[in-house]
């Protein structure tokens, strides 16, 4: 793990994702450097210094990208825009729910996704889900070099990542060149749906993954009987409980097992464990739309995936970070020892010998993502090879 920050694990989490997703090192100093002493600052403070910072690197790429356009650089401008937006991205995460200015750094970056990915040519489109009266909105990666039908994997956000930062970090792109298409989904409690609809989170994965498959079984591009299904981080209760629940699933993966979410949260209440952003608490509160931290715990207790995996039937793969400091990797051994009727269940843990040992490998996601990737390939008649 990347430690700019000797004593702020939030912060350097959020740097390594940042790094994973395009940011420049140069840039890295010049935004990180006057940030070292507000580093050990309270939260509040110390997250509005950093916000102001990323925010000032944005803005200069923005400046410079309109530099380019001006100049008919379009492929140019349109990289920079996307950097502009990880940066964004990377601010607004550490901010907590309702501080100000929040909701215009999520918006704004979210424009320069859109400009980012329309100018630099990127394999990926904003789609729209029909749900509840309204929609999830997603990031549909198309596979290449595949004519007819396509396999797709379904790929769901932890508590506080957003589909962008799950584009951004790869995974789509691997598996785009091993013949399988993805989307992306802001599931409800993250994203667009718990910042721009007030869609918050349910135990119950089921709901919303059942429709976001009927929506792939109207498209004419996908292979209905070959849609998977990936989870990342919180999304490693998600995913097995969906595909539990799903029989369309043809198969599942966990980036970062999280198999009891109700004891990780008591573990939390005990101070034990790092947290993956500031203002914890609240956040949760946010966003599983609970009244106080009593109420969170009392929905918390449905988090978990006891007495579920049994139904699953399919192939599915739980890999966890060796020196996980979030989730505990006994949670990975639980998931894949209760997953006793998948016909092929595997269990991969990353260790120091290929890299991705924190949770969910965002210290080097690299080789887990290729090796998560090559299992998904090989599981849904996607290629290894060229």
């Amino acid at each position: 793990m990347f430690k700019y920050f000797p004593k702020n694990y939030v912060w350097n989490l959020s740097v390594d994702l940042a790094i994973e997703s395009g940011a420049k090192m140069g840039e890295i100093e010049e935004m990180c450097a006057p940030l070292m002493d507000a580093s050990n600052a309270p939260d509040a403070e110390g997250v509005r210094a950093f916000a102001e910072t990323w925010r000032q690197m944005s803005d200069k790429l923005y400046g410079l990208a309109q530099e380019d356009e001006d100049n008919g650089r379009m492929l140019s401008a349109g990289e920079k825009y996307l950097r502009a937006s990880v940066y964004l991205t990377t601010a607004e995460r550490l901010q907590g729910h309702g501080a100000p200015g929040r909701l215009a750094l999520y918006k704004r970056s979210l424009d320069l996704f859109i400009l980012g990915i329309t100018l630099s040519g990127a394999n990926c489109e904003r789609v729209e889900i029909p749900y509840e009266g309204t929609y999830l909105s997603a990031l549909y990666v198309r596979a290449e070099g595949v004519t007819g039908r396509q396999p797709v994997v379904v790929q769901v956000n932890g508590l506080d990542s957003t589909k962008e930062m799950k584009y951004f970090v790869g995974l789509p792109a691997m598996l785009a060149k091993r013949g399988i298409a993805s989307l992306i989904v802001d599931q409800p409690g993250t994203g667009e749906a718990i910042r721009l609809q007030d869609l918050r989170a349910r135990f119950d994965s089921e709901h919303w993954a059942s429709q976001v498959v009927d929506w792939l079984e109207t498209r004419d591009d996908i292979d209905p009987k070959r849609i998977g299904m990936e989870g990342v981080s919180l999304g490693g209760y998600y995913c097995p409980r969906a595909v539990a629940f799903e029989p369309r699933f043809a198969c599942g993966a966990v980036w970062g097992a999280n198999h009891d979410w109700r004891h990780v949260q008591q573990r939390r209440l005990e101070k034990e464990g790092n947290f993956p952003v500031p203002h914890y608490w609240e956040h949760v509160e946010w966003v599983w739309g609970a009244k106080d931290l009593d109420d969170f715990m009392r929905i918390a207790e449905n988090v978990h995936l006891d007495g579920i995996l049994d139904r699953i039937r399919v192939p599915f793969l739980v890999t966890h970070g060796e020196k996980d400091s979030q989730i505990p990797l006994k949670w990975a051994h639980r998931t894949y020892d209760q997953l006793i009727n998948s016909p092929k269940r595997e269990l991969k843990i990353f260790t120091d010998r290929e890299g991705g040992v924190q949770h969910s490998s965002f210290d080097n996601p690299s080789n887990a993502g290729a090796w998560i990737a090559d299992w998904l390939a090989e599981t849904l008649g996607g290629r290894t090879a060229i």
